[in-house]
């Protein structure tokens, strides 16, 4: 039997993980210790990552029957004080579960519990998930640039469009917050997440003794790949919207890289937001930068002006058709007030967005800041010859003003790049 090492204790005055964010308060954490066990089920091991709204645990399901082979669980403890999310994203997992023969199912990350824990200064929601190996942001640390190879990337994306086709076409769900973050890979073999849990005795998380509770460094590296058989999920689903209702969606979603066009200039948005994210997107898994490169101002602040600009830059001016839908909704406020980037309250896109942006005429009123050196062909340095020539027509299937005129994720699984 391994002899468990005794943790080594960090400085108090250097800020880890979740201390590190602005505003960070240790009271609105929930004080999760290893081999506390939650709900009288889940027996905690280690402290697999963490957010501005929770940290998330490796934990073992205590009530499977001695027979049975061990059950690890990823459980995500919210803060006291953000139940509305954390519910919100429950609410959406009972949706995700419409119709798990189609073969989207598996790229889509579902709850399997859901139950609220009572803390010293309030209660958190706690989601439970199957274990995940790592985000595609860690899996791109591994790849020689950052750069996934042509062939790689292809299988990666039909995973996502085939999440994203489930999501649409079966579910009703946009999920609005595509980024690497939010995209995992799965185990390729059981035996990776065993050695790593019996390997925890040797080597113990970090940690730090606070006022009332301990603060955990993430213990989250479980080595290279034995072999490439693992499948990408789509997770996070805290911001995810369902489409049922007669009134439009406009409010603000999306990472400002990924705003859609619709989304900023407020016309109204849906499933073809996520295929615009996910075209943005291609250029971070492919070529390790942005698609858009200068949209901030100099102080670093998000700019949709320069955005915009880019945009243009692209794709040529907008549609008619698009501002005339702008100026049409431009007045009627949301259903509710959102923040700007300055963290004004809006109640419009052209409040919180610095709109108008054309001129009744529809001439863009920042010409200046439109880039003239700014195309697609030259943006992909990774591809040549034919491979090129149909990446970009399948790009462009996704980067289009119009959200119509988009291709559905079911459309571009059969994209001749996707199948050649």
């Amino acid at each position: 039997m391994v002899k468990s090492r005794e943790p080594k204790i960090l400085p108090l005055d250097v800020p880890v993980e979740e201390e590190t964010l602005p505003g960070y308060d240790p009271k609105r954490f929930y004080p999760v210790n290893p081999g506390q066990v939650l709900r009288g089920q889940y027996k905690v091991l280690a402290k697999l990552g963490w957010g501005s709204t929770s940290t998330v645990w490796l934990a073992e399901d205590t009530s499977r029957w001695f027979w049975q082979t061990k059950r690890y669980v990823a459980v995500k403890v919210a803060v006291s004080n953000d139940q509305d999310i954390a519910k919100h994203e429950h609410n959406i997992s009972r949706y995700l579960q419409a119709n798990p023969s189609h073969e989207g199912f598996r790229f889509v990350r579902t709850a399997i519990n859901y139950f609220e824990i009572t803390g010293p200064h309030g209660t958190h929601p706690c989601l439970v998930y199957e274990p995940m190996r790592e985000t595609f942001k860690l899996f791109q640390r591994r790849v020689p640039d950052g750069k996934i190879p042509g062939p790689l990337l292809k299988l990666f994306l039909q995973h996502i469009l085939l999440g994203l086709d489930y999501l649409h076409s079966e579910c009703g769900i946009v999920h609005t917050d595509i980024k690497q973050d939010n995209i995992m890979l799965t185990f390729e073999d059981p035996s990776v997440l065993e050695n790593f849990v019996q390997n925890l005795a040797e080597a113990p998380m970090l940690r730090k003794m606070r006022d009332d509770s301990l603060v955990y460094l993430s213990r989250y590296d479980f080595g290279g790949f034995k072999s490439f058989r693992t499948l990408l999920n789509l997770v996070d689903f805290g911001l995810a919207q369902h489409t049922d209702g007669p009134e439009p969606l406009r409010h603000p979603i999306q990472p400002p890289l990924f705003h859609a066009p619709e989304v900023i200039l407020g016309t109204g948005w849906s499933y073809s937001a996520d295929i615009w994210n996910l075209g943005v997107l291609i250029w971070n898994l492919l070529e390790n930068r942005d698609l858009f490169r200068d949209i901030c101002s100099n102080q670093g602040a998000y700019d949709s002006r320069k955005h915009l600009a880019e945009m243009i830059s692209l794709l040529g001016p907008p549609p008619k058709e698009l501002l005339d839908r702008e100026e049409k909704w431009s007045r009627v406020e949301w259903r509710r007030d959102f923040p700007s980037v300055e963290g004004k309250l809006c109640w419009t896109a052209r409040e919180c967005y610095g709109g108008p942006f054309f001129s009744s005429e529809g001439v863009f009123l920042y010409k200046d800041l439109i880039p003239s050196s700014f195309n697609l062909p030259d943006s992909v340095l990774s591809l040549e010859g034919k491979d090129k020539e149909l990446f970009l027509d399948f790009a462009s299937h996704m980067l289009q003003w119009l959200p119509e005129k988009r291709k559905t994720a079911k459309d571009l699984l059969k994209h001749p790049w996707l199948t050649m």
